[in-house]
């Protein structure tokens, strides 16, 4: 598939080494030479200086024959036009945009993209898809990630295997028989840096990183049986950062809790008033959160958890780190730069979020195939979770999972049949129309795809 990329940030150029590492054929553009030199040493792609909205810009970089456009740029009115100009002029199949001001995707404005006027396949609203994900991590106060699938029939959940987990060494395969009827699959393990897809004979050690697919009627007991005693209801919630993204977090944490109290700090004093001014559930302070003085007035203690969300990412994970040691239980930091994450995590912060992952997430299941419902990178793009129809005359239909002799790297986290889980013994036959979560490492991803793929007949 041949792809343009418009935008080589840290958001483009996520994509296009995802796209690069499954052989896809790219073409960048992007204005800064400095950025495409860079990209040109780093990456196997077309890079090109320039416009994107460019008619010109687009011919050169292969619009004509390009079967997907994606425009990343930081500006969404460039982001906006690229699409169009490539529909209109080059007749571009498929046409991704990212939009970060919400104005432009509120309801009243929604004939606003459609083939008539600005031809955009799929919007991906990137401060808001990030929100209800930093939303979910902070209702979820034993998790640090929390992955909502097949219309929340399922979750995969991330947690830190605490010291006192009363299954530390114990083989995966036992699980079965010591709890029959629980509805839960371990879908990886990260231990010192080690990314491993478990087998039967695998077991928890403290401090690993696991995720873990349950049904969602099943989630509290399995965190129960992991060592988790407290729920962790979340009620005070500090927020660092006033940004369009803190308004848009501050927003969802309302929707989500009645009984939330929401304590904002913003260094920049008149963005402090103004945000005032429209939130007046909210306590909105104008100061630096690294001055003691001002966070000794707010009783830091008392808040069950911070969230540190500015555009610097060192001031985020100190922001955290301070907090947590002046008596917060839980620090939430944004980290956006690539490779800082699992750092960031081993110096103490317990939730790290990753803009640029939440974002190439959601183009994701835009690029695969439709019989794709959702798609979502974890670990800087190590892997991908994703659920899968199996259609009428795709190979896995019929036959059992042992039978279908899975990649390596791969795992099934469950199935959905008739809205009803179904567990992924090796026995169980895969039926037309049902759902299969899948967790496969990136080099296994397209294996998968060829392994759900149908014949022409279905068409």
């Amino acid at each position: 598939m041949r792809v343009i990329v418009c935008g080589a940030g840290r958001v483009g150029n996520a994509i296009a080494e995802y796209l690069v590492a499954e052989k896809h054929d790219v073409v960048m553009i992007d204005n800064s030479p400095e950025t495409v030199a860079r990209i040109g040493d780093t990456l196997d792609v077309q890079a090109f200086v320039g416009n994107s909205a460019e008619p010109s810009m687009l011919e050169l970089a292969g619009a004509a024959d390009a079967d997907m456009l994606i425009a990343s740029t930081e500006s969404d009115e460039v982001n906006m036009i690229s699409c169009q100009v490539a529909s209109a002029l080059f007749r571009v199949p498929l046409k991704l945009a990212r939009i970060r001001n919400s104005d432009y995707l509120l309801p009243r404005w929604e004939k606003l993209f459609n083939r008539e006027n600005i031809p955009i396949d799929a919007l991906v609203s990137t401060e808001d898809a990030i929100a209800r994900t930093i939303t979910r991590r902070v209702n979820a106060f034993n998790a640090f990630d929390v992955i909502p699938l097949a219309n929340d029939t399922m979750r995969a959940i991330g947690i830190k295997i605490p010291d006192n987990c009363p299954l530390l060494r114990t083989p995966l395969r036992q699980l079965t028989t010591l709890f029959p009827d629980l509805q839960c699959v371990v879908l990886c393990i990260v231990r010192n840096e080690q990314f491993i897809v478990p087998k039967s004979r695998d077991y928890l050690l403290a401090g690993d990183q696991v995720y873990f697919c349950a049904s969602t009627t099943h989630i509290e007991r399995v965190i129960k049986i992991f060592g988790f005693t407290d729920s962790g209801q979340t009620q005070r919630v500090l927020v660092i950062g006033a940004s369009h993204l803190g308004v848009a977090l501050v927003e969802q944490l309302l929707k989500t809790s009645d009984n939330i109290s929401i304590t904002v700090i913003e260094k920049d004093r008149d963005r402090a008033y103004r945000v005032a001014e429209t939130m007046p559930k909210v306590s909105v302070l104008a100061g630096d959160v690294m001055d003691n003085a001002l966070l000794e007035e707010v009783d830091v203690e008392t808040f069950d958890t911070s969230v540190a969300i500015t555009k610097d990412d060192e001031l985020n994970t100190l922001a955290t780190l301070m907090l947590k040691k002046m008596g917060i239980k839980r620090g939430i930091a944004i980290v956006d730069k690539a490779g800082y994450s699992s750092l960031v995590a081993n110096l103490g912060v317990d939730v790290v979020i990753s803009p640029r992952l939440i974002t190439v997430s959601s183009i994701i299941q835009h690029i695969r195939r439709g019989r794709i419902h959702s798609a979502y990178a974890l670990f800087d793009g190590r892997a991908e979770l994703f659920e899968i129809s199996a259609l009428s005359t795709s190979s896995v239909v019929g036959k059992t999972i042992r039978s279908l002799n899975l990649p390596k790297g791969v795992i099934f986290g469950g199935i959905i049949r008739d809205n009803k889980v179904i567990m992924p013994h090796p026995d169980v036959t895969i039926y037309e129309d049902e759902r299969v979560i899948v967790f496969a490492r990136q080099e296994a991803v397209r294996a998968v795809e060829k392994l759900f793929s149908v014949t022409l007949e279905y068409f």
